[in-house]
Parts: C-alpha cells; structure tokens; sequence
C-alpha cells in the first residue's frame, strides 16, 4: 500500500449534518405529505442540479410553474436553508482538527453545494477554512459523482490517486472515485471514522 498523504472529505453527512426534514417537520406536520413533499416537489435530484451549478431562481421557477399552490414552501427551502442543518458531526470534526494540526497530510474537500450558498457555509461553518483548499461543485457546473469533478480535484492539486482517501456519505460518489485509484470511506451515521483512516495507515 502507498504511503497516504492526502485526505478528500466529503461536508455533508461527513463533517456537519444537514437534512430539510427539520425545517420542513415545522411545515408538514402530517408526516405522509411532508414526506411526499420532499420526494416529489422540493426532492434531491431538483436540490442536487443547484449543486451543479443551477440558479436557485431558475429552480425554484420550474417548480413552482410545476407546483403553483406550493410556491410559498418550495421558496422556503433555500429562504430556511440553513436551519437544516442540526451542527457539526462533532466525532467528525475532532478528528479533521486533530490531522489538521498534525500537518502531516493534504486535506481537501470536494462537496456538492450551490456556489449561491457556499460564503453562508462559511459563516456557520468556519472550520471549512481549515482545508488546504475545497472544490465546490456550484463554482465548478459539475458534481459529484461526474467523473469531471473527480478528474479535477486530483489534476488541479496534483494529486496521486494512489496515495489519497475519499470520504463521502454518499456510497455511490465513494465508488465513483475508486475507480481512479483512490481509497474510499463510505461514512455512514455509525462508522468509526479514526478506526477506517487507521486501517489505511493514517496517524494523527
């Protein structure tokens, strides 16, 4: 195995958790509706194209043009975005702190997140300054699990996939970049995030 010295963290799911459902549980009480609401209306697959670079005005025009009598709490969902996040994954962020600190690695993140919403970010998440630098699929028109945005993070940073871990909570933008050499985390609510760096040699 190479020796590992660069480390890719996804943000959401990985190092702050984030999820409509808690505004939205406020809206819907009804917990069927709520739920049809963020499947069908204000759903992930309409979210993530503002992740790849779509306007939050030209998305939330084609759905209300679609949805007319939900104008009001599909502007809701970027107006209240960023009460859908309940904090730091705090476990999580111990641990990016500490190899921070250690300044033995390049640390990276590569996020899906609108670029309309990425200074916000900042603001409640001041930790993310901490990377060495972030590529946010807003700014670049293309997302995970696209193999641009992979090709990119490793050619602008001059990375060696084969000494690089990429941790997403997302399983599918984990296999994706596999396939370019990297090591993959596939971070789920329960994993022990020190003990699977570990087991690729990584120290703090």
């Amino acid at each position: 195995m190479s020796k590992i010295d660069t480390l890719i963290f996804d943000l959401g799911g990985v190092l702050v958790d984030w999820n409509p459902e808690y505004v939205y549980k406020d809206v819907f009480k009804d917990e069927e509706k709520r739920t049809w609401f963020l499947t069908h209306v204000c759903s992930p697959e309409w979210n993530i194209e503002q992740d790849a670079g779509r306007t939050i005005a030209e998305a939330e025009a084609l759905k209300i043009a679609e949805y007319p009598e939900y104008e009001v709490e599909i502007k809701l969902f970027y107006e209240a975005w960023e009460h859908m996040f309940s904090g730091p994954i705090k476990e999580n962020v111990r641990i990016f702190k500490s190899l921070v600190a250690s300044k033995k690695y390049n640390i990276y993140a590569l996020t899906n997140w609108s670029a309309e919403k990425w200074d916000k970010a900042l603001e409640l998440f001041p930790f993310f300054k901490d990377f060495d630098d972030v590529i946010v699929s807003g700014k670049e028109k293309t997302r995970k699990p696209f193999p641009e945005i992979y090709t990119l993070i490793l050619n602008r940073f001059n990375i060696d996939p084969e000494k690089a871990i990429f941790m997403d909570d997302n399983q599918g933008n984990v296999e994706a970049f596999i396939k370019f050499g990297v090591s993959g985390i596939h971070v789920k609510p329960y994993t022990k995030l020190l003990d699977d760096l570990r087991s690729f040699g990584v120290d703090l």
